[in-house]
């Protein structure tokens, strides 16, 4: 008996994976193989139930999935079926509770939610409907492959979502107004991203380094320039130090490199852009070791750059260079490798509709305005005039480590490298804007 039962779960199994692949005449023969050798079972009841229900007799259908259920009362396909059948026949108020009992055996099914949210709105409850196709849209896993089917479900979802967003934003607008005023002088940026983020018009983005993570940091996508007042010094020397880029570029950019240098297999996204001046870098320092020659061809920036406070990870930091990317050029979304380090940008060179996203947060670079973020955090990066674009970038410590934290960090970057008798791919990665 359970091995008859086994084989018709396969059988159905089967049927289920050629019909998602097209395969009409294969998932055919494996339905009537299981109806031939199991026409009660109810996984068999369940499939008929559907196609009555799909030829418009949702009567003949209700017969069936109720004999299904009562043979086993634990699939939730079944309990979903019955919604639909009940829906049909217009008992919404018995198909709401075919889908308590079908949400209650599996909480995150898509269809479920969906089915619930739209019978709530259909019932006039836009506000549950709404909670409830949020709930469904994040039950959704990455990069899950749904099928054609789905998308005007999901389409019709987020619109349901986006306009009780509008509503709420302009009642909650409304109910803090006050509250507001009365703080006006006070900072609120963090509390507005908050807000944007409940309405969904913020996305949220967490660090994910490719090497290592340091916990209890803050997940920061741009830290606050009054932090860091050493930067003074270096945009007071913006015009020394884009006068000498602009000699380096003038002598037929010499010692400039594509910032992307790989060898072996490349990720698509790196394609492009390997080995390409499109995207290309004159380093200062790279991978912790000077470069002398280059120091030397710009002695201000050199001298700029000794009020730098230089992040000291073996083999990886510090970091400093011109990163110029050509026109017509995007960088694409990645991350960086460690998150006890901050990355810095200095503008040089900036034309227009040239700009810089990290997590929900896209700025424009302005020449001489240093800026400082955690690179740890998708970002990418974007020219789209007609000239090149130019920044100085250096990377630092993050300043929450404290001195014996950063001596720590250093030391097991150095202890990874005399594991591997080098640093490995995830804790060097290929050169990108970081």
């Amino acid at each position: 008996m359970l091995s008859n039962d086994l084989h018709i779960r396969q059988l159905m199994e089967s049927a289920n994976r050629d019909r998602a692949a097209g395969r009409t005449l294969d998932a055919e023969r494996a339905l009537r193989q299981a109806e031939t050798m199991a026409p009660q079972h109810p996984l068999v009841l369940n499939d008929k139930a559907a196609k009555r229900l799909l030829a418009g007799d949702p009567s003949g259908a209700l017969s069936l999935i109720e004999r299904s259920l009562k043979a086993d009362p634990s699939n939730p396909t079944s309990w979903l079926h019955l919604a639909a059948i009940r829906r049909k026949l217009g008992r919404d108020d018995d198909a709401m509770a075919a889908l308590d009992r079908a949400l209650a055996i599996q909480p995150r099914n898509l269809y479920g939610l969906l089915n619930m949210a739209s019978l709530q709105r259909a019932k006039g409850d836009v506000r549950t409907s709404a909670a409830t196709y949020r709930t469904a849209l994040r039950s959704i896993p990455a990069n899950a492959e749904l099928p054609p089917e789905m998308r005007p479900l999901l389409q019709d979802a987020r619109g349901v979502i986006d306009e009780n967003n509008l509503e709420l934003e302009t009642f909650l607008e409304t109910r803090l107004k006050t509250l507001r005023a009365r703080h006006s002088n006070e900072r609120l940026e963090r509390f507005d991203k908050a807000m944007q983020t409940l309405l969904l018009k913020r996305q949220v983005y967490r660090p994910q380094p490719t090497f290592l993570y340091f916990p209890h940091l803050p997940a920061l996508e741009f830290y606050d320039r009054a932090d860091f007042p050493w930067l003074d010094s270096l945009e007071a020397a913006t015009s020394d130090i884009r006068a000498e880029l602009l000699g380096v570029m003038a002598d037929g950019a010499e010692g400039v490199v594509p910032y992307m240098s790989l060898s072996g297999p490349v990720a698509d996204q790196w394609r492009e852009l390997n080995n390409s001046r499109r995207w290309s870098a004159f380093f200062f320092w790279r991978e912790g070791v000077a470069n002398a020659e280059n120091l030397a061809r710009c002695p201000r920036t050199a001298a700029a750059l000794e009020a730098w406070p230089a992040c000291d990870l073996p083999g990886c930091s510090p970091n400093a260079m011109f990163s110029i990317l050509e026109p017509r050029t995007r960088i694409p979304p990645h991350t960086g490798v460690n998150n006890s380090r901050l990355v810095v940008h200095i503008p040089l060179v900036v034309p227009p509709d040239c700009g810089f996203r990290v997590g929900s947060e896209t700025r424009e670079w302005k020449p001489g305005h240093a800026f400082v973020f955690d690179d740890t955090i998708e970002h990418e990066a974007w020219n789209n005039s007609d000239d090149w674009r130019a920044v100085l970038i250096v990377d630092i410590w993050n300043p929450y480590l404290s001195q014996v934290e950063r001596d720590m960090v250093s030391a097991l970057t150095a202890g990874v490298a005399d594991f591997y008798g080098d640093l490995p791919a995830y804790v060097r990665p290929p050169q990108r804007e970081d």
